[in-house]
């Protein structure tokens, strides 16, 4: 018997105009009357889709992925560019297991055994399936990361016209516009990733332009982590003006002046880590004043959550003084407000659409679906409409994962498993 509640109660002041049934995908963005989607597992890349009849889309084109290596997960589009990031797939995972040979001479000693696949996997805390490609990786490497260039003229037949490669796992979440592309990447030498800003006049020969990253992530250079791991890292940097606005994963947010495109510089910073349990995902400025001061959100995205703590939520900022950034406002979901957020999925906050152009706020989050705020007080936003997807076949429930609000007020909405919808408001 299902314990789903009536479908309008999934519901409030958004009506789904279209949907499509696709893989996954991790972002989502409209030009042209097409929206590209980018998919989160190999073999399905990047697919095209004619949205001009937003009731009826329709794929014109998909690229597929050789093997099951890297995933394309991240699209931008500009005029008839197209740009997808290539990261290694299962990349955490991977990581995880590079203790492999560590683990098993470990267990092999307390066992007075050689351990079982199982035994290594469940030590490794990664799927047994997976120790194949662990044991490859290891072996082999991985090389293939970087970032690919189509021309998209032709929406029934992108065109590669450039690859790059850069280092590690590659290129995660990125912004471009009609001259530059700004890459998340590792690179050598670099402890997590950093920004590095390419020219892209010439499409099919993109040009290192320069490089920004927090003190401590270059190694090579005599610089010496504050943090474990790669808690500190880019996840990602959008052009603003003569600035970029980089959420910078466990270390928060971070302005960026790049009014010389080759000398970034650092102009602001907030940090709210600890105790916020949850990393910084996204940071944008918004056309939303108080008390005529800049103001600017950013999302958290939820990752592995500890119960008892806050899931991943939203940030207002008093942004007016980059020197001096201020929160003002916070917004978070009850896990009461969507029938799937205690069932072991995701539940928390994760992407809003980047760039805002009044005073609504569209935010997904996760198996809450996708939540619509007005953000006209910053301090106090308050919610004024949601739209949580049905489970697609074979799913527990909706994953919301990224969304992008067209030139029409369309809202479009990919699913990390399954599915695309296409929404408009009603009120």
């Amino acid at each position: 018997m299902s314990t789903m509640p009536p479908s309008k109660d999934l519901s409030k002041n958004l009506r789904l105009v279209g949907h499509l049934d696709l893989p996954g995908g991790g972002q989502v963005t409209v030009s042209g009357g097409h929206a590209y989607v980018g998919h989160m597992k190999p073999p399905h890349g990047t697919t095209i889709i004619d949205v001009r009849d937003p009731a009826r889309p329709r794929v014109t084109a998909s690229i597929e992925l050789p093997t099951e290596d890297s995933h394309t997960h991240k699209v931008r589009v500009v005029g008839d560019l197209m740009i997808t990031n290539v990261e290694q797939n299962d990349r955490h995972a991977l990581r995880r297991g590079a203790r492999l040979a560590e683990a098993t001479a470990a267990l092999t000693a307390s066992l007075g055994r050689p351990p079982t696949d199982a035994e290594v996997a469940a030590d490794l805390k990664v799927p047994e399936s997976l120790l194949p490609r662990l044991r490859h990786v290891l072996e082999h490497g991985y090389g293939d990361g970087g970032f690919k260039v189509h021309d998209v003229s032709d929406k029934s037949r992108p065109v590669e016209i450039a690859y790059v490669r850069t280092h590690g796992v590659g290129v995660h979440r990125f912004d471009m516009d009609d001259r530059h592309a700004y890459i998340s990447t590792e690179m050598d030498g670099y402890v997590g990733n950093i920004l590095v800003v390419y020219d892209i006049a010439d499409p099919a020969q993109p040009t290192e332009v320069s490089r920004w990253w927090m003190p401590g992530q270059h190694v090579a250079g005599g610089e010496t982590p504050f943090w474990s791991g790669q808690r500190n890292r880019l996840h990602h940097a959008l052009r603003f003006g003569d600035e970029l606005w980089a959420s910078v994963w466990y270390a928060g947010l971070r302005v960026i002046d790049i009014s010389d495109v080759t000398k970034p510089r650092t102009i602001g910073a907030y940090d709210y880590h600890p105790p916020f349990p949850e990393p910084t995902h996204t940071i944008a400025p918004v056309p939303v004043k108080w008390k005529g001061r800049q103001i600017a959100v950013a999302v958290d995205e939820e990752h592995d959550h500890t119960p008892g703590q806050l899931h991943g939520g939203l940030w207002f900022f008093d942004v007016e003084d980059r020197t001096d950034i201020k929160p003002i406002g916070m917004f978070h979901l009850s896990e009461l407000d969507s029938p799937f957020s205690r069932i072991g999925a995701r539940f928390g906050a994760h992407q809003f659409q980047e760039r805002v152009t009044g005073d609504t706020l569209y935010c997904t989050w996760f198996s809450g679906g996708l939540r619509m705020l007005d953000i006209s007080n910053p301090t106090a936003p308050t919610e004024t409409g949601w739209f949580i997807p049905e489970p697609p076949p074979g799913q527990p429930c909706a994953q919301s994962n990224d969304v992008f609000v067209d030139d029409r007020e369309l809202i479009y909405v990919i699913d990390r498993n399954r599915g695309l919808d296409i929404l408009e408001r009603t009120a």
